[in-house]
């Protein structure tokens, strides 16, 4: 038994005859409906680094690899996130952290390595949020005082000022509340305008260019980088701490949640990408706002949307890390109570202050989101769901369906070892290309 298995406590779960154990967490659990859980879902997916999707995704791949491929990543997706969220309640337990649920089923040693994982995943995700507020930002300065006296490390430290302050207000993933409400009305605000921008433009210009650049040895790089960005836009590898939020029958409402998310959820985020890379082809911007012709005023709102939405999602990114925070030293209580107050400014504005710090040292989005794909989003969401599934069901599964899920584990094994390669080889040429704190 491991530590976290060691504070669990014991509640009687509604409508059952068994009791379900739960571990303590400074954070609130089942207090939220499946259709809030839906919109954490989908401000995740779509978050403002759908702006950068026609640039890093189709644009490596092209038209049939980019629309197939993000097709098959929705349908993968959803299956692995699937077998994730049926391991809720497994063993009579409630896992309501990924580690906790990966720790029961293989012991110790595989809590801590899935902690590591998710920690850099979460990490990296949250850098990406940083440097995508920070570039939007720039983007309005640009708009109205192209003289580069604010740079992008400028404005990419005062976006981690403006999530450390929300960081600081919100105490955890279910008082986000309204807020999920105007999430999703700034993420309508920057995807319209980039659609219609992007349709005006496109209808104006001459032929495009949608053909994949590079030599052969460069195409084989970028096409298993945006392999990596595939998954990435999909990235639920947080999964049990959110399930952890929603109500009873927590299996059935979450797969209520995950529905939506793979259907309704998904429509916005293949608009714009697919509408951005028919517009400029090859040519598309990795931040899709840089390459649209518009009023001044509409790019900046979409802009300033695109700022907000992304502090937004941000927190919903670094909840399982502010939970460990707050429940390794015991902040519970009032959010306002001094004690609380204190602590959260000083946990919360540290762990920003270095993603900020990190952010405006490597601003480059395209490779951290090839390099989270590779290292992280691949073990978590693919190759653990699958054998933590096939490990905890193993008695029941039929012959053929754990050679099915051994293949996943296989294959998605071997993508996240080539993504890795393909993603520490963009960042090294990049890191030639552009010194470190660049402006770009």
């Amino acid at each position: 038994m491991n530590a976290t298995e060691a504070m669990n406590r014991k509640v009687n779960v509604r409508g059952d005859d068994v009791d379900i154990e739960i571990p303590d967490t400074a954070h609130q659990i089942s207090s939220d409906s499946w259709f809030q859980v839906a919109f954490v879902l989908t401000t995740g997916i779509n978050s403002a680094y759908v702006l950068g999707y026609s640039g890093t995704v189709m644009v490596p791949l092209g038209w049939v690899g980019g629309v197939v491929g993000l097709l098959l990543a929705t349908v993968i997706s959803l299956y692995a996130n699937t077998l994730v969220a049926k391991l809720h309640e497994f063993g009579g337990k409630r896992h309501i952290r990924y580690r906790d649920l990966a720790g029961f089923i293989y012991g110790r040693k595989a809590y801590h390595l899935t902690w590591g994982l998710q920690y850099v995943n979460l990490f990296m995700i949250n850098c990406g949020f940083i440097i995508l507020a920070g570039s939007a930002l720039k983007a309005v300065y640009v708009l109205f005082r192209d003289d580069h006296t604010i740079k992008l490390p400028h404005c990419i430290a005062i976006a981690g000022l403006i999530c450390a302050v929300f960081a600081i207000g919100i105490p955890h993933l279910s008082a986000l509340g309204v807020w999920l409400a105007v999430s999703t009305i700034l993420s309508l605000i920057y995807i319209v305008v980039a659609i219609v921008l992007s349709v005006r433009d496109g209808v104006k210009a001459p032929a495009r260019d949608y053909g994949i650049q590079g030599s052969s040895l460069s195409k084989l790089f970028t096409i298993t980088g945006a392999a990596a960005n595939l998954v990435f836009a999909f990235n639920t590898g947080m999964l049990p701490e959110i399930q952890a939020t929603v109500r009873q029958p927590v299996v059935k409402n979450m797969m209520k949640a995950l529905y939506f998310q793979f259907t309704a959820g998904v429509l916005p985020m293949y608009a714009v990408t697919f509408i951005g890379y028919w517009a400029y082809g090859s040519s598309t911007s990795t931040y899709l706002l840089n390459s649209v012709n518009g009023p001044l005023w509409v790019k900046a709102l979409a802009n300033v949307s695109a700022i907000l939405q992304s502090v937004i999602s941000l927190h919903i990114f670094a909840s399982p890390t502010y939970e460990y925070m707050d429940t390794r030293f015991g902040i519970k209580g009032h959010p306002l109570a001094l004690r609380n107050l204190l602590f959260r400014i000083m946990a919360r504005g540290g762990y920003i202050a270095v993603s900020t710090l990190i952010s405006a040292l490597l601003p480059f989005l395209g490779d951290f989101m090839s390099l989270t794909g590779a290292v992280s989003t691949f073990p978590l969401t693919f190759i653990l769901a699958n054998h933590m599934y096939y490990k905890a069901k193993k008695t029941k599964l039929s012959p053929m369906q754990k050679v099915w899920h051994w293949l996943n584990v296989v294959f998605f094994s071997l993508m996240s070892v080539a993504a890795a390669i393909a993603a520490l080889r963009l960042i090294a040429l990049d890191s030639k290309n552009f010194h470190v704190f660049a402006d770009m």
